[in-house]
């Protein structure tokens, strides 16, 4: 459960400042990230199950970094959270940028937008894990920037209720679709299509979307890259590289609606539309 005490209530100190300092400070590189993962370590044990109040990646939040990889990379190392496709994103961002931030988790790349986007932004931030959520709400709600929402659903091919997988070791690998074998815990969440999303959200059009599913990407993008009307395409597209799992070649189906693959990284795929 989130811990709802005024944000400042667990500020980092002593040995801990000291360790979050260090790893923050270190190049991104692989061979200091050993080093990064090491003090690590240390400073969870000493902080014993208590969450930190940081500023990361522009915006100030409140991270529990135990059950959740994600949050530890935005807490001890954000120089290491997905550099290449933050860049390409900041690139892009204008005067009225709108923003789709399919799962969410504790607000990593819906907060970094937020805090570059301007006052005229609009951001919709789509997480369906209800304790996550309740992370998620909380640190958007620590942000003067007025410009993010956020929705506890998931978007899949159809609307109505589906089962969502926990892995209750990663709270970050939550599914439609069992990908591993720690997602023994099943909760029933509401759903949503993705184009269904941008019409109930009033978008005139959408200039960017990230999509981290774990492997149901393809289950999203193919009824929407079938009915989407061409205003609606996202010009780009940030997306978990879920290759292993999908069940269509999407690049194949991305291919013809006018986008093209521009960066390749470990984790991730970015496409851009022409």
């Amino acid at each position: 459960m989130s811990d709802s005490r005024p944000y400042g209530a667990y500020s980092p100190s002593g040995l801990v400042k000291w360790l979050l300092e260090s790893t923050r400070a270190l190049p991104n590189d692989w061979p200091t990230r050993r080093l990064a993962f090491l003090l690590r370590n240390v400073a969870i044990r000493l902080l014993k199950g208590e969450p930190l109040d940081v500023e990361s990646l522009g915006a100030k939040m409140r991270i529990y970094p135990y059950n959740n990889v994600c949050e530890k990379r935005i807490l001890f190392t954000p120089q290491f959270f997905d550099p290449k496709e933050l860049a390409i994103l900041e690139s892009r961002i204008k005067d009225g940028f709108t923003f789709v931030d399919i799962g969410a988790n504790v607000g990593g790349y819906t907060l970094f937008v937020a805090a570059r986007a301007g006052n005229k932004a609009k951001i919709v931030a789509i997480e369906p894990q209800p304790d996550i959520f309740d992370r998620l709400s909380y640190n958007i709600s620590q942000n003067p920037f007025g410009t993010v929402k956020a929705i506890a659903c998931a978007i899949a091919d159809k609307a109505g209720e589906l089962t969502l997988f926990l892995d209750p070791s990663n709270q970050g690998e939550s599914s439609v679709k069992i990908v591993g074998p720690n997602q023994s815990k099943a909760i029933r969440v509401p759903a949503i299509t993705l184009l269904d999303l941008i019409h109930q959200e009033g978008f005139s059009h959408v200039d960017a979307v990230k999509l981290d599913v774990e492997g149901a990407e393809d289950l999203i993008l193919d009824p929407f890259l079938r009915d989407a009307p061409e205003s609606l395409l996202p010009s780009l597209l940030v997306m978990e590289n879920g290759r292993g799992q999908w069940q269509i070649d999407l690049q194949k189906r991305l291919e013809p609606r006018g986008y093209k693959l521009i960066l390749k990284t470990r984790m991730n795929l970015v496409f851009e539309r022409a």
